[in-house]
């Protein structure tokens, strides 16, 4: 029983999702070491702050669609340990308080390594984003109105795992922002968009059925897959701009390989006409994200 429970508390955690969640810490930290500034302390602690985060927002989510009635026999995704039985309520609403915790521990820990401990307006504006993202990813499906259920998800994403993560990463490496750093992180903010849209194009019909409205059952699921090609392009397009930008040599556009990975996505997206067939893409998308991140930062750091 042990065991099972063991592997319950693994599979809610949503272990595919967990490198999307490193991503704006490794790209804040890539552009930040381009830009000739890198703590090793800021590093860590930013890498483990945005895993709890996405715990969080997965124990959260696993919670809240189970309460407030997502998790549907229609649902297409990887079955819910709270809607299968596997764990609790009770239970899980403990172990979204205990990661809420932790993730706001080890935020204070990484806005202390990057601009000190010492109360300053920076420090509390810091702590106050902090709040907010452990907060929003409580309430992207959990509370009394869930602003996932009002099609408002996509825009916290792209805030929180896009703007947000890669500013706030690289600001506390280098106490600084300049105009070009905004490249980038929309370009991760439009990708974290895509995954969770392809996410909700999956599961628009048991969406529809339950009454949690996203941005596809609200334009429907043709609209969806343009939608889908405007992020993913509008992301590779930024990281082209800023690599222009900040031109040194050609193999900075090596990144670029990825484009036929994430062309190849968008056939497989727009042929698509049953969705549960989408949720292969889920992964690839995902780690193709982090793959994408990973080779462009290497491309500028080398």
């Amino acid at each position: 029983m042990k065991k099972e429970k063991y592997k319950a508390w693994i599979h809610a955690t949503r272990p595919r999702t967990l490198p999307l969640a490193f991503s704006s810490s490794l790209m804040g930290s890539f552009v930040a070491w381009h830009d000739g500034y890198f703590s090793w302390l800021v590093f860590m602690l930013a890498l483990l702050t945005t895993l709890f985060l996405q715990i969080l927002s997965n124990l959260a989510n696993d919670y809240g669609d189970s309460v407030n009635g997502a998790d549907n026999p229609e649902r297409v995704g990887p079955a819910r340990t709270v809607q299968s039985g596997a764990i609790s309520l009770r239970e899980m609403k403990t172990a979204v308080i205990i990661t809420a915790a932790l993730a706001l521990i080890s935020g204070i820990l990484l806005i202390g390594s990057g601009i000190g401990f010492t109360l300053s307006g920076g420090w509390l504006a810091f702590l106050g984003l902090g709040i907010t993202a452990v907060a929003a990813a409580i309430m992207y499906t959990a509370g009394s109105k869930p602003y996932g259920y009002i099609g408002l998800g996509d825009l916290f994403v792209f805030i929180f795992f896009g703007l947000t993560g890669v500013i706030g990463t690289y600001y506390l490496h280098t106490h600084h922002i300049n105009a070009a750093l905004w490249l980038p992180a929309a370009a991760l903010g439009l990708l974290s968009t895509a995954v969770l849209n392809l996410n909700n194009m999956r599961d628009v019909k048991g969406d529809a059925l339950s009454g949690k409205r996203t941005l596809v059952v609200i334009m429907g699921s043709g609209w969806a897959k343009y939608y889908h090609a405007l992020l993913v392009l509008g992301a590779l397009s930024a990281l082209a701009l800023w690599t222009i930008l900040n031109y040194h040599h050609p193999l900075q556009f090596i990144f670029l390989l990825m484009a036929l990975f994430f062309a190849r996505h968008l056939a497989v997206v727009f042929r698509n006409k049953i969705p549960a067939e989408l949720d292969p893409q889920l992964k690839r998308l995902a780690m193709a994200t982090f793959a994408t991140v990973i080779i462009f930062g290497f491309s500028i750091l080398f």
